[in-house]
């Protein structure tokens, strides 16, 4: 939404600020565990597998690791740790490493994690006593070293895949007691001193206690055979990681980050632990279950740059390799190996892990209009008509903070938005919907009853003292729920029923803000990190051990304010009707709640170019649902800028147009006729295509695959791919590259996997590798795979809803081997019917001879009153005389129309019900 940081009082002005202000935010020097962590290279790891403590029980490995005191010769044990090693469904391993008994428990993630991880089998198969083998049941070794502790993941040929503590680089720092150091001060007094950053450091005027000391862990991880690794978002430089050794490590800590600058390892709003490497060879990832702050080095070895100065090289000198170093403030060493071996594959083994995207609402895949303010009632009337005046199609408005009483949630300004109802109903009757803000901060106001039961409850987070903490945000003076607290949950989810916010239906959806947690006056603008969140306490638990740090939860906060929300809206409907969240802050399993945007943008090329690359990393991580500002939220976009932002937003998964409360207001009309033409151009091909989008978010829901994906993931051999990342995949069958820069007559695209490609507007096809695209500022390169059937509507109507019974076009690219291949998923849009096997996946298969309309599962139905209105078969080299429809017992002759220019027949008005089987046979 947006992003300032307060001073000493609300009081400030955006026009005089232009980027984001690197002073507010911490190098990993400033960073007390990250300077810490990274000086930290010995020759030689201290931790040790005792084998006399192995036990194999199940899918689990167990033993007891220790430290010993490297300069003492009896090599007495420092401490005690409780390893684990566990054999997971879909060939993937969990690596754990916990203080045996800590002085007080170590935070474990809770929520990243969609269930308990299935368990597969874990055979022990030698012990040489130096060396363990184990062997899950897909035939992947695990190989550990006992003296120092390495583990290495060996693939199905017997290949090193994934090595763990290869570099010596595995810490886990223990609890320990505060005791008072002294030392003499120059009169001979003796002095009370604490070790510096042991117990408390500075960040500007900010003072963090650290009331349990340090806490830190770290581990190397080595990914041998690997060109390149991927994942770890938020960030904004390319889908390729690169190399660290120069500047700071890559930053996983959820921040407001006002203007954020682009081509950095900055934190900015999310923080996803999860790394994929990639070869030729295999596909491997690796999943830090981790919700403190993170820091990650990255290095890879064929890098030109790569120094030495981070890591202790222990390589060998392989040129092929890529290693990372993951870096957290606290919790527990909690790491999975995803074994591969294809992008496919590792990206669902994620998805098993953190869960997919259920299936959106259907509405949410068309088109948002929000600003930073739509000012009242009318002007969201006014704006609502507009669309349909201009023939432009919309699903959802959106209104930001200014909709509230004085910045209160869940209540509506008297004045401006005085009936409420009544504006949701003008929006429903044409298929709208409409969408408010609430954020996590409650402003702290006498008789505000939301502040009043939080404060009488005890369900706000504690500052280090155990009082309600206060800092300031939107409304001022504002606490923070505190969400680990199952009555606050409760109670915040109980505020979504329509009888607790009146004017509210099931038409009305939520976005979920500035919960980063966003706090002006707070350290980096977040919360302190020595706040108290609640932690459900054993017998004999007190003090310290009665709570749980914000340092700890950090980056999962945002999730469970998220969880909250969603429980609220199902509640709200008996769990009858789909919700529409989105959010700002992202952690792993984000994907099971919410959407995603990338934040506060601006109207430049540069950030319509980043936002390809940082909605990738983010699919790829789970999060397909993503999308970037249309137009940019900060400044004003002039129109050719406006129709490339428009023409790339039509083919991202979240398609919203906003901008910031002081820009130009800039609704498509509000453009010159041929740029609102322009506009209605890019929002229509979206719509055309909806039923294709929602099919592939109904797939990824059941598969896990990304709805966008990277080249590199359908041709995973194709060493082109593996970096390119200013166009991608749409499912199979599409390949889009926006234009992102200015003037630009023509651009170079990469059509891969030696096969033909099908321009989507002409219909002619490209059989090279490499093309140069001329382009006009009407054109938006996008290009069907051959052996792919896409389906359409184009009968665009105001909504998507109005839709719903409209009739399909199928758009058939023909491979070198004249066939070709789709799939069609249809529901009622908004319930969870469709778990009850009401709703159709079709599969559509053509061939010289026949064209079919099956369904996948014959147990499901709907009764969908949609129908077949055009075939378009592009590339056919050799037409059929005549075509005839079957379905059921009736026979149809089809009329035909060939378009020689460029190989395209048109079946018209086939008439089949989509919701039954049919056959298309061709005669010649």
């Amino acid at each position: 939404m947006k992003t300032l940081a307060l001073l000493a009082v609300v009081v400030f002005t955006i026009s005089g600020i232009c980027a984001v202000d690197r002073n507010k935010f911490k190098t990993c020097d400033q960073s007390g565990f990250c300077k810490r962590l990274r000086a930290f290279k010995p020759e030689k790891s201290q931790y040790e597998l005792n084998l006399d403590s192995v036990l194999v029980h199940g899918n689990v490995l167990s033993a007891e690791v220790v430290t010993r005191d490297p300069a003492d010769e009896k090599r007495t044990v420092l401490w005690q740790y409780a390893f684990k090693l566990s054999a997971l469904a879909d060939s993937t391993f969990r690596v754990e490493l916990d203080e045996a008994d800590p002085l007080y428990p170590r935070y474990r993630t809770q929520l990243a994690l969609d269930g308990e991880p299935r368990p597969d089998s874990l055979k022990l198969t030698s012990n040489d006593n130096s060396k363990l083998t184990l062997v899950n049941k897909q035939g992947h070794k695990v190989v550990i070293t006992a003296k120092p502790l390495k583990l290495e993941f060996l693939d199905q040929n017997g290949e090193v895949a994934v090595v763990l503590n290869e570099n010596s680089q595995l810490l886990v720092e223990p609890l320990r007691v505060r005791r008072e150091k002294t030392e003499e001060d120059g009169d001979g007094n003796q002095v009370n001193v604490e070790e510096e950053g042991t117990w408390g450091e500075s960040f500007q005027s900010h003072h963090d206690s650290k009331p349990r000391g340090n806490e830190a862990v770290s581990l190397d991880v080595g990914f041998p055979e690997a060109d390149h690794v991927y994942g770890i978002p938020e960030h904004t430089d390319g889908l390729a990681l690169k190399t660290t050794t120069s500047g700071d490590p890559y930053r996983l800590y959820n921040l407001d980050v006002f203007e954020y600058e682009l081509d950095s390892r900055m934190a900015i709003y999310g923080s996803v632990p999860v790394m994929y490497a990639h070869g030729p060879k295999r596909t491997v990832g690796v999943f830090w279950h981790n919700s403190a702050e993170t820091w990650i080095d990255v290095v890879n070895y064929s890098d030109s740059n790569v120094v030495s100065s981070i890591v202790n090289l222990v390589t060998g000198g392989q040129k092929r390799r890529v290693d990372a170093r993951f870096m957290s403030e606290s919790g527990i060493v909690d790491v999975f190996v995803m074994m591969g071996s294809t992008p496919d594959e590792v990206f669902k083994q994620y998805i098993t892990l953190t869960g997919a995207k259920p299936i959106p609402p259907k509405f949410s895949l068309g088109y948002h209009q929000c600003r930073w303010n739509y000012v009242d009632e009318t002007d969201v009337r006014t704006v609502d008509e507009n669309f349909d005046e201009y023939d432009i199609p919309m699903d959802v408005m959106w209104l930001d903070i200014e909709y509230t009483n004085k910045k209160m949630y869940f209540t509506w300004d008297p004045i401006k938005f005085a009936n409420p109802s009544e504006m949701v109903a003008n929006l429903t009757a044409k298929g709208r919907k409409l969408v408010v803000i609430i954020d996590p901060h409650i402003k702290r106001e006498a008789g505000y009853f939301l502040h009043e039961d939080a404060t009488e409850l005890g369900y706000y987070v504690k500052d280090k003292d155990g009082k309600d903490y206060e800092g300031w945000c939107w409304p001022g003076s504002s606490s923070y729920l505190d969400f680990f607290n199952p009555a606050a949950t409760k109670y915040y989810s109980e505020r979504y029923r329509f009888e607790n916010f009146p004017g509210t239906s099931k038409d009305v959806h939520l976005w979920n803000d500035m919960n980063e947690p966003s706090v002006f006056n707070g350290p980096e603008i977040t919360m302190p990190k020595d706040c108290r969140h609640y932690k459900p306490t054993q017998d004999g638990e007190e003090g310290i051990a009665s709570f749980w740090e914000h340092r700890h939860v950090h980056n999962e906060y945002g999730l469970w304010n998220l969880r909250s929300t969603h429980d609220g809206m199902m509640d709200r409907v008996d769990g009858k009707y789909r919700p529409f969240i989105l959010t700002r802050a992202v952690f792993a399993g984000t994907q099971r709640y919410a959407a995603i945007w990338t934040g506060d943008n601006s109207a430049e090329w540069s950030f319509l170019a980043a936002s390809i690359p940082m909605c990738l990393s983010l699919a790829i991580a789970g999060n397909s649902f993503c999308g970037s500002d249309v137009g940019g939220f900060f400044k004003y976009p002039e129109a050719e800028l406006m129709t490339r932002w428009y023409q790339a937003g039509a083919y991202q998964p979240f398609f919203r147009a906003h901008s910031h409360i002081e820009t130009k207001r800039r609704e498509p009309w509000l453009y010159p006729p041929t740029t609102t033409a322009l506009l209605r151009d890019a929002n229509r091909r979206r719509y055309a295509l909806l039923d294709y989008w929602y099919t592939l978010f109904y797939e990824h829901s059941v598969q896990g695959l990304p709805v966008i994906r990277p080249l590199f993931q359908q041709y995973p051999n194709d060493p082109e791919t593996y970096t390119i990342d200013d166009e991608y995949l749409l499912g199979n069958a599409l390949l889009i590259k926006p234009v992102t820069s200015a003037g630009a007559t023509s651009i170079n695209v990469y059509l891969p996997g030696n096969t033909l490609w099908y321009d989507a507007d002409t219909y002619m096809p490209h059989t090279e590798a490499r093309i140069t695209q001329p382009v006009t500022i009407s054109k938006i390169p996008v290009y069907q795979r051959g052996g792919s059937i896409i389906p359409r509507k184009e009968r665009i109507r105001r909504s998507s809803t109005l839709m719903a019974d409209d009739p399909y076009s199928l758009v058939v690219a023909l491979d070198s081997n004249n066939s070709a291949e789709g799939t069609l998923y249809i529901d009622d849009g908004e319930t969870y019917e469709y778990k009850n096997n009401k709703f159709i996946y079709a599969k559509i298969e053509y061939n010289s001879k026949h064209m079919t309309y099956t369904f996948i599962n014959d147990n499901a139905h709907y009764p969908t009153k949609s129908w077949l209105e055009r075939v378009v078969i592009a590339g056919i080299k050799t037409p059929p005389k005549s075509a005839k429809l079957q379905q059921g017992d009736k026979s149809t002759p089809l009329q035909m129309t060939l378009h020689k220019g460029n190989d395209v027949l048109v079946l018209r008005k086939p008439g089949a019900s989509m919701g039954k089987p049919w056959t298309i046979t061709f005669a010649y």
